[in-house]
């Protein structure tokens, strides 16, 4: 299925990313604190008629969220703070609480204002836990989530669940996807499974109701599978 691009003379919605942090260094991009994210993040939200919005952290996340139309949280080599589900710290685990701080507070504001919000690996992860989850701190090694072959080739497939918003927007009950996590979703809370890995990991969240709250542990900006740009698609069209 080709996608037609979007009608220049229609509104691009304003589409918020969150941002890596860095803190610089000799042989680093700058020798300063800098922020980052891979451009196929951004090319993935243009390509379907958004307009990519990079997000810092030092900012009112209620107040910012006004005036974007969807909220996209990244992941990154870095976890979810466990002591936001009650649990203690992984040997394995490395959090990152300032940023994880910034994203929740920006993902709490896009739910209470009725935006889309897609959540990418550990943004998924970051939804589950906002809707009262838990989380697996360290996958098995026998699990291969951690794909030797580049992200840019499929790892493995996911099945997707019947009857879901997102089984509805990807036309299909199975996608190829990458993978690239050591930590998955144990229980998702409020949130509804939509697709899971052939050895029965979590790949997909979505929050009940009307919206558009949807997490996926893959990363879909590499469009691996006709449903990643139909997923981007969905995103773009609801903000709209």
């Amino acid at each position: 299925m080709t996608l037609p691009r979007p009608s220049p003379s229609r509104r691009a919605p304003l589409i918020g990313l969150t941002l890596d942090h860095e803190p610089g260094g000799p042989g680093q991009f700058s020798r300063y604190p800098f922020h980052a994210l891979r451009e196929n993040y951004l090319t993935a939200v243009s390509d379907a008629g958004g307009m990519p919005v990079c997000l810092g952290y030092d900012c009112d996340a209620e107040a910012l969220m006004a005036r974007l139309d969807g909220l996209i949280v990244t992941g990154g080599a870095f976890d979810v703070d466990p002591a936001l589900y009650g649990e203690p710290s992984h040997p394995m685990t490395s959090p990152r609480p300032t940023r994880t701080a910034a994203e929740l507070a920006l993902l709490r504001a896009a739910l209470a204002q009725g935006k889309p919000v897609l959540g990418i690996c550990g943004g998924m992860q970051l939804l589950a836990v906002e809707a009262g989850g838990t989380l697996i701190q360290h996958l098995p090694e026998t699990l291969q989530h951690e794909q030797p072959n580049p992200r840019h080739e499929p790892g493995h497939d996911v099945e997707i669940v019947p009857g879901t918003k997102l089984a509805q927007i990807v036309g299909a009950d199975r996608m190829a996807v990458n993978s690239s996590h050591h930590q998955a979703v144990r229980n998702p809370g409020a949130a509804r499974i939509c697709a899971r890995a052939p050895d029965g990991t979590i790949e997909a969240i979505e929050l009940e109701g009307p919206g558009f709250a949807i997490g996926v542990q893959w990363h879909p900006e590499f469009s691996l599978d006709p449903g990643d740009r139909r997923l981007y698609a969905a995103l773009v069209e609801t903000a709209r």
